[in-house]
């Protein structure tokens, strides 16, 4: 339990350690912060570092984008064994020579860029019925998947050294990494699976601008609220609109604005006096909320209480 809980918005790029669910990591942040709501965007797998970024407050409410974003990833691959889980946690089920060569990698890597489909695998937290597909596998239940689309964007030989392969991978939302690799094994037929994963981008934030829990936990509240990313953040891209007082206050009560801003059809960051207010759907040029801070919202229903 966290005592003395407080308000707080913004992004904080976390380092999640290795042998910590992302779940796990998101508490201990929550609680170094003493934050009343918390959040995280792009579960980590236990055996997986990197970039976890945890959203507070009103940055809960705009973490969708973060979800559907590509990401990029540092992988290890160990050549010659597959696993009952297609990385290091699983048993191992198979073991094969490997006699591949860098050209056999090189040509290997070739089939996996650019669209491809994979099997979503057994023990992922895709959910079937209502339940992740672990643990149906946890009870010897496997499930029928159908294939998903996937795009790989990049997919850079980082070193490789007879049965062992560093990749860097850039990948859409949904990609599942271990399968990945175990793809690859298949294809340069001596097997595979993932031991070290470390996600380092995700969308434009970057693990470079991440902090460890050793860093936080050595901060004062004050030098770690430093560290903490405004809640616009998120949208770094999105058109921004600046509008008056009198106008947030009819959209935050449900209105709908009829506003000649020269900016294209779609979502809109906007902004007043005070600085970032929510997003709005613009179309034409008609302007109606789509998601504001609770700050604003609570206040138009006071106005309207009145």
């Amino acid at each position: 339990m966290i005592r003395n809980k407080r308000p707080l918005d913004g992004v904080l790029l976390f380092d999640k350690p290795l042998n910590l669910s992302s779940n796990d990591a998101l508490q201990k942040v929550r609680r170094l912060f003493q934050a009343e709501k918390a959040g995280h965007t792009g579960t980590l797998d236990p055996l997986a570092t990197g970039l976890l970024p945890i959203c507070f407050g009103e940055a809960t409410k705009f973490s969708n984008a973060l979800l559907d974003a590509d990401k990029t990833y540092r992988a290890l691959l160990r050549l010659g064994q597959t696993t009952t889980t297609g990385d290091a946690e699983g048993e191992i089920i198979a073991e094969h020579p490997v006699g591949a060569s860098r050209a056999d990698v090189d040509a290997a890597l070739a089939k996996f860029r650019g669209e491809i489909q994979q099997l979503p695998p057994m023990h992922s937290a895709l959910k079937h019925q209502g339940k992740p597909l672990y643990e149906y596998i946890r009870k010897g239940e496997t499930i029928e998947r159908e294939l998903r689309d996937v795009v790989i964007h990049d997919l850079i030989l980082n070193s490789f050294n007879g049965d062992e392969i560093d990749l860097t991978v850039r990948c859409s939302k949904g990609t599942y990494v271990r399968t990945l690799a175990e793809d690859i094994g298949a294809a340069l037929g001596c097997g595979a699976h993932l031991i070290g994963l470390r996600r380092t981008v995700i969308a434009h934030f970057d693990l470079q601008n991440g902090y460890t829990l050793p860093q936080l936990e050595a901060m004062s509240l004050e030098e770690r609220d430093a560290c903490v990313l405004p809640v616009e953040s998120l949208m770094p891209d999105m058109p921004i609109l600046q509008l008056d007082a009198v106008q947030i206050k009819r959209l935050a009560q449900g209105q709908r604005l009829g506003l000649d801003t020269g900016l294209p059809d779609g979502r809109i960051s906007l902004h007043g006096p005070q600085g970032f207010v929510g997003v709005g759907l613009l179309q034409g040029r008609r302007l109606a909320p789509d998601r504001l801070l609770s700050s604003v919202a609570k206040q138009a229903a006071k106005s309207l209480s009145q």
